[in-house]
């Protein structure tokens, strides 16, 4: 970790923002700098204020429409939209990025502001500027690579390229390892350090701490809207940090209530799977699921995790061999059986598959269990807002109410409309694929303890999870996947970081 370039004056000064919406002030006079050459981490709960932030930064909330000022190599900056930002040498990679998968690397790259000659664009020059981009920054891509036949590593590599090619001294990445593999991730790192040593400033926004720590020269904590801490990352570690974002100490970070299971709810024997074509997905996967138990189930990426929750679903594959029992009956159904046999499932990616964004809370919450609600044809609308409301407290969303859109929310907020929306089907096994991806400390602690009151009440809870303290410190029992099959299964206390890695490797674990 390089030492942060403090003393230097800032390139980018953000004094005293406040920011407010309808019903809400997201941000409470935050103050922020950066200086050339340096990697900032943005940290804080989800609705701590760091989207509207940097979507302030960028140019996307123009000035005139906040309080306090920003400047730019000491000079006032007033941004009336996102051109200003990017003239000023900023630029903003998102979560969902802005390529067109049809497209080669280098078209996406020129996007918009493709050279030309005698009023033709000069394909020429595309490729042969494209190719100059990269080798100057150390990028290695094949320029004539379509986007959409990449992964998501390389595909970051673009956006940073893109911003590169408008001369950006300022790069703000928000969460841009959120869907990428570890080699990915650590393939990404390396390329914003070697930024750093050529005077490009980052802000980087993350929930991953280890992450965090192993990049930034510092941090800035916000906590509902306001700067709480400063701290050069070579003097702190993560529980400051997190006592800064939460406001509290947290001594137990996966607060698992110890269970008595009771009778097995779901039985998988000897499954096979294929997709479409034949290929295998899964091969002679064998577990059970109790009553008041968490079962986690991990694996490295492709080794068939979330097939499996899927196909269980009825909504991916075809079973060539095997049994699946739900609640002692046989079972290879459909989505709308499997919530009415109780069995519910709440996707990895909840945005695609798991919400309906433009909706209000309170449609998202009864989507699923809408069925229950009606009667003669007609929606009870007393009933189904009784049960919305009910859910939506016990839950304690934060949200203006169910009448508020739902993508409005943060992520963590929106994780647990995702998962009100499966309880309303009043399931017995309740399906948890990735539940803490891409939210913050706090939001983890609350799914965490919804976790808890599922298996209080007798529910059987499948969790799955890329996070290996968290499958841990979540589960009575833990089953490692390897290439579609299983490669191990532990007790809760057995296992170690190192087994259950050598379990998702396909080797023997070091103890069992």
């Amino acid at each position: 970790m390089a030492a942060a370039p403090v003393a230097a004056a800032p390139i980018l000064k953000a004094e005293g923002i406040t920011k407010s919406f309808p019903g809400v002030k997201a941000l409470d006079g935050v103050s922020f700098d950066l200086v050339a050459g340096e990697i900032h981490a943005l940290c804080g709960e989800n609705g701590a204020g760091k989207s509207t932030l940097i979507k302030l930064l960028a140019g996307i909330h123009p000035h005139g429409h906040y309080e306090g000022a920003l400047s730019v190599d000491g000079r006032p900056a007033a941004f009336g939209g996102v051109a200003d930002a990017e003239a000023a040498g900023i630029a903003v990679i998102c979560q969902e990025l802005a390529l067109v998968p049809a497209m080669t690397v280098a078209e996406n790259i020129f996007l918009g502001a493709e050279p030309t000659a005698a009023g033709l664009i000069d394909w020429g020059r595309v490729y042969h500027e494209s190719a100059r981009l990269m080798e100057r920054f150390g990028v290695k891509l094949d320029c004539y690579a379509r986007a959409g036949s990449l992964g998501m590593g390389l595909r970051q590599l673009i956006e940073i390229v893109k911003a590169l090619r408008k001369e950006s001294r300022i790069l703000i990445l928000d969460e841009p390892t959120a869907a990428l593999s570890g080699a990915e991730v650590a393939a990404l790192l390396d390329i914003l350090r070697d930024l750093r040593r050529r005077g490009i400033a980052c802000v980087y926004i993350s929930h991953k701490l280890d992450e965090v720590f192993a990049l930034a020269d510092r941090i800035t904590v916000l906590r509902d809207g306001r700067t709480v801490a400063t701290l050069a990352a070579s003097r702190t570690d993560k529980a400051e940090v997190i006592r800064h974002m939460v406001g509290r100490e947290i001594a137990d970070f996966f607060p698992r209530r110890r269970s008595r299971p009771g009778e097995t709810l779901l039985a998988v024997r000897g499954l096979d799977v294929v997709d479409a074509e034949g290929a295998p997905l899964l091969k002679g996967v064998s577990f059970e699921a109790r009553a008041g138990e968490v079962l986690g189930i991990g694996g490295l990426m492709g080794s068939g995790r979330t097939e499996l929750l899927m196909h269980l679903f009825g909504s991916l594959g075809r079973r060539a061999a095997g049994s699946v029992e739900l609640a002692g009956r046989p079972w290879n159904g459909g989505p709308g059986e499997a919530l009415r046999r109780g069995l519910a499932l709440v996707t990895e990616d909840r945005k695609r598959y798991g919400l309906v964004l433009d909706q209000s809370v309170g449609f998202n919450l009864s989507l699923s269990a809408i069925g229950r609600m009606t009667a003669a044809g007609l929606v009870d609308a007393p009933a189904e807002t009784r049960a919305n409301r009910e859910v939506f407290e016990s839950l304690r969303v934060k949200a203006p109410g169910l009448e508020a859109r739902v993508g409005s929310l943060s992520g963590g907020n929106q994780q647990k409309v995702v998962i009100g929306k499966a309880l309303q089907t009043e399931p017995r096994v309740v399906f948890l694929d990735e539940p803490t991806r891409g939210i913050d400390v706090g939001a983890k602690l609350e799914v965490y303890e919804i976790v808890n009151r599922l298996t209080d009440a007798g529910k059987a809870v499948v969790l799955v999870s890329s996070e290996l303290p968290e499958l841990m410190g979540m589960s009575d029992r833990v089953i490692m996947l390897h290439e579609g099959a299983v490669g191990g299964e532990f007790r809760r206390g057995e296992a170690t970081q190192e087994a259950l890695m050598a379990a998702a490797l396909g080797h023997r674990p070091a103890a069992a």
